[in-house]
């Protein structure tokens, strides 16, 4: 296994998943629920932040590796599974959309390994309806993490912009699963 900093930073994103947890499940002696809240959504956007900066460095620095390139997806999708679990949890988001992306997320990770092991990997590299949903994932979870007035922009209904990005999160997955799915259904067919 290479060690360098994209995948230290990747190493780090696992490792902020059970301080992520644990913070939501302290006592409000310890920590106010506001602080939960924000300092958890503050979290997750350190998590997303690495995601993008791992990546951006190790295509910067040449140091892409196939270790890498496994572990940043796995990454990825336990913290927003972790996430949407525990936003479900606090009544925040509802159990069957939480279901509907944790489900896509599982289902295109084992078509993404059965056609590496069929030498066909490149056929479902990550597309632009891809980005997009991840994009919405990360804007709903941020929002709804955050719960209340965000600094500078009180106006803002944060539960409000939360629910609607997580609702487009979930129809952008269906719409990316299905595409994934087809392109692998015609590399079958074209074989």
């Amino acid at each position: 296994m290479p060690l360098n900093i994209p995948i230290l930073l990747t190493w780090f994103r696992v490792a902020l998943i059970p301080v992520f947890i644990v913070l939501f499940y302290l006592p409000p002696t310890v920590l106010h629920y506001e602080y939960q809240n924000e300092i958890g959504a503050l979290l997750f956007a350190l998590g997303g932040i690495t995601d993008w900066l791992d990546g951006y460095l190790a295509r910067r620095w040449n140091q892409t590796s196939s270790f890498g390139a496994f572990l940043d997806p796995v990454a990825d999708k336990l913290l927003v599974a972790a996430a949407l679990i525990l936003l479900v949890e606090l009544s925040r988001a509802p159990a069957w959309l939480a279901a509907i992306i944790i489900g896509r997320e599982i289902t295109i990770s084992a078509l993404r390994e059965w056609m590496a092991q069929l030498g066909k990997n490149k056929s479902v590299a990550v597309a632009y309806i891809g980005k997009l949903k991840t994009a919405a994932q990360i804007v709903a979870i941020f929002f709804l993490l955050w719960y209340g007035p965000l600094p500078l922009l009180d106006w803002l209904p944060t539960m409000t912009v939360g629910i609607v990005a997580l609702y487009l999160a979930g129809i952008l997955t269906i719409i990316s699963m299905v595409y994934y799915l087809r392109v692998a259904a015609e590399q079958f067919r074209e074989d």
